[in-house]
């Protein structure tokens, strides 16, 4: 299928803070920015966003200039093609392969390689799975007055969604006003479903500010 980019959900790293970084880390798990393509019984997944991966992934020592991509296949499982995906060489390198792939389009009605690496006469027409519907595994941060039936109110919150929570900590105060880090790890469950439960969830009289989400993958 082409890639729709205009269907594609983006989202960047503003609201990640050095300190999601390193709850991730105890938890197991390394931040990346990940583009993912996922076809399922409903449709497609097209996603960026950055993702909590576990830390023994090969994808998640994936550092520095260097990038990856990984492929799961029906049959060979998953493999990894791994390179330089920055500096002056390897964009160079890139940009000379578009011109090349350009040029050879000029006089044929079909290039030599197929653009964007597809056969335009084998497209598949396969819709697009809104980003409300795509099901995954989330990691949350929020502020939580530090006194007794907070977490339980939190807890129950997600409960009535029907969210199961994998892992829960309460991390030292870092405000003058009582404040304490509450970081949680949920199950699978739709992206939707999340927004909804993280909306109530603020509007609990002992959570300030925003909640903080990450999606997470597994890669099993």
């Amino acid at each position: 299928m082409p890639l729709k980019f205009d269907e594609t959900y983006t989202e960047g790293i503003t609201k990640i803070e050095p300190r999601d970084v390193a709850y991730a880390g105890e938890l197991g798990y390394r931040i990346k920015h990940l583009g993912i393509a996922r076809r399922t019984e409903k449709g497609v997944e097209l996603r960026v966003h950055p993702t909590l991966i576990p830390h023994k992934r090969l994808l998640a020592n994936v550092d520095g200039v260097m990038n990856a991509v990984l492929v799961k296949g029906d049959m060979v499982g998953p493999t990894l093609y791994y390179g330089a995906g920055a500096g002056s060489l390897p964009t160079a390198s890139a940009v000379v392969a578009d011109i090349i792939d350009l040029a050879r389009s000029l006089d044929c009605q079909q290039s030599v390689v197929p653009m964007q690496g597809y056969n335009r006469d084998s497209i598949e027409e396969i819709a697009v799975l809104p980003i409300g519907e795509v099901e995954t595994s989330f990691y949350l941060r929020m502020l939580a007055h530090d006194e007794p039936g907070v977490m339980a109110e939190v807890s129950t919150t997600l409960a009535e969604a029907g969210i199961s929570i994998e892992a829960m900590r309460q991390y030292e105060s870092v405000t003058d006003d009582g404040y304490v880090p509450l970081v949680m790890l949920t199950h699978t469950i739709t992206e939707q479903v999340m927004d909804e439960t993280i909306a109530k969830i603020e509007a609990l009289p002992r959570i300030k500010g925003s909640v903080v989400r990450l999606r997470m993958e597994h890669l099993n």
